[in-house]
């Protein structure tokens, strides 16, 4: 009695490659959710509108561009998170989102208003500026999932813009037009956000804030204290929390640095025990 053995179907190597691929790559989800990707497109919308305002010489305009963004920015992944509609193309679209509104807005910004006198060091601060930008969220995005939650690896980008855009509101709130010194302190200060950018220096995220939670009544009242001083003068607010935001990473360092190095105490007679040669209990 013979058996017949069953036919065997050998695939070619390329087509079992290509299945193998099939395999490893997750299918694509179809469709993507509307409302928190219509908000990341509010903010890029916001940031190429800050370029346009720039062109046309209106600085203010722009700034004021570059902070609505700010909150597109800081509401599309908080939505994201309460609808459930998270998503890596979510992810990588708000990324490519932060570059436009966050990294080109306020480079060509600062550019046009206070470093096109300084030739090639201005357009080169200003593409630096952009450039650290970029690779700051390549790190974040590789990071993302390994780093400590609690705090950022060097200043977010959207923070750097913001204190782009507050200093030039600033500028314009204490009657500088005309003035010279913004074309040397935003040279400055665009070289120091870009090495705050792509350095290590730890940031605060605000992550482990449970403002759902119960807290005590004081910071209630510090709060209507601070929405109260926004509304009645928004430039000032807007400018010193940016800035001091900007300063704290470099000022915590500095705390531990010197916390870590500092030598230890020389106990006292009462903390250490008796010494039988020196000391006695009588």
């Amino acid at each position: 009695m013979s058996l017949e053995r069953p036919t065997l179907h050998v695939l070619p190597k390329k087509m079992r490659t290509l299945q193998g691929r099939k395999r490893m790559t997750p299918p694509l989800r179809r469709g993507v959710y509307l409302l928190p990707n219509l908000v990341t497109t509010g903010g890029l919308f916001c940031g190429f509108f800050s370029v346009i305002s720039t062109f046309r010489e209106e600085y203010l305009i722009a700034a004021i561009a570059v902070l609505v963004a700010q909150v597109c920015d800081a509401l599309d992944g908080r939505i994201a998170r309460l609808t459930h509609t998270t998503s890596s193309f979510g992810v990588q679209y708000d990324s490519l989102s932060d570059v436009i509104a966050f990294g080109v807005a306020p480079g060509v910004l600062a550019y046009r208003w206070a470093l096109e006198p300084w030739g090639v060091w201005g357009w080169l601060a200003a593409s630096l500026y952009v450039t650290c930008g970029a690779l700051r969220l390549a790190r974040f995005n590789v990071q993302v999932e390994t780093v400590d939650k609690q705090h950022f690896v060097g200043l977010p980008i959207p923070a750097a813009a913001g204190v782009v855009a507050t200093t030039i509101l600033m500028y314009y709130f204490l009657g500088g037009e005309g003035a010279t010194n913004k074309h040397i302190t935003l040279l400055l200060l665009i070289y120091a956000l870009g090495g705050l950018m792509v350095s290590t220096v730890p940031y605060y995220s605000f992550k482990d804030l449970h403002l759902r939670h119960r807290q005590p009544f004081w910071l209630l009242i510090v709060g209507i204290i601070v929405v109260q001083v926004t509304i009645a003068e928004p430039q000032l607010m807007l400018f010193s929390i940016f800035l001091l935001y900007a300063l704290s990473g470099p000022v915590m360092m500095l705390l531990r640095l010197r916390s870590t190095n500092a030598p230890p105490l020389e106990p006292s007679a009462s903390d250490r025990g008796l010494d039988s040669d020196k000391e006695s209990s009588l």
